[in-house]
């Protein structure tokens, strides 16, 4: 069933230490609604319906009955956000490793898509993608 308003979509890790990545984020380009931060979240806006919430693990672990998996020990999710270009895919992960994050994956190039990824300072793995306007099929 598709929903008739369209649904916004909020994703919560945690962080071991919230003002770095905060930090961290800021340098790839990022900004947060005041609003929704205090001292154990932020919400960092990636998109206009979709926002990834920054949360301390004391903060996230209060959201779960689960232990809560280690990042730079084990991938349960893959993060990609699209780029308006292939150097903007470079760009944000020359930043992230400039920032302090880590190579994840090297380059694909697929012709009509290209992507890159990183590790962020908490270990989740997040993927920059471009995609040819061309090739994705349109209605």
């Amino acid at each position: 069933m598709v929903a008739k308003t369209p649904r916004k979509l909020f994703v919560n890790i945690p962080v071991a230490d919230l003002q770095r990545a905060i930090t961290f984020f800021e340098a790839l380009g990022f900004a947060f609604n005041p609003h929704f931060t205090d001292h154990t979240a932020t919400c960092m806006l990636v998109g206009e319906d979709a926002y990834v919430m920054l949360l301390t693990a004391e903060k996230f672990a209060g959201f779960t009955r689960r232990p809560t998996a280690d990042a730079k020990a084990q991938t349960g999710a893959l993060y990609a956000l699209s780029a308006d270009s292939r150097e903007a895919v470079d760009a944000m992960v020359h930043a992230a490793i400039a920032a302090g994050g880590s190579h994840a994956l090297e380059p694909m190039d697929h012709g009509f898509m290209y992507g890159w990824s990183f590790y962020d300072l908490d270990g989740h793995h997040w993927e920059v993608f471009w995609m040819d306007p061309a090739a994705v099929p349109q209605g």
